[in-house]
């Protein structure tokens, strides 16, 4: 267990952060399945509009979240 004050702080900080974390990956993730069980563009533009904003908050990295977006989109292209 921490002793020092600042030591205490970041760890209540660091679980706050990984609970809005969890929260973010888990709507992200629900938004791609909901895609991919119905590939319409309202479902499209929500995924894609949830992987960005994974992506601005720094939940994953943007050359994961470009790889997402770029299958995605291919799926959605092949669909229509």
């Amino acid at each position: 267990m921490a002793k020092l004050k600042s030591s205490k702080k970041r760890i209540k900080q660091e679980r706050v952060q990984h609970i809005r974390n969890a929260a973010a990956m888990s709507s992200m993730r629900t938004a791609v399945k909901r895609f991919e069980e119905d590939s319409s563009q309202e479902h499209l533009n929500e995924a894609l509009s949830s992987l960005d904003k994974a992506a601005k908050r720094g939940i994953i990295h943007k050359n994961n979240v470009a790889r997402h977006k770029s299958q995605l989109m291919r799926a959605a292209n092949a669909a229509s």
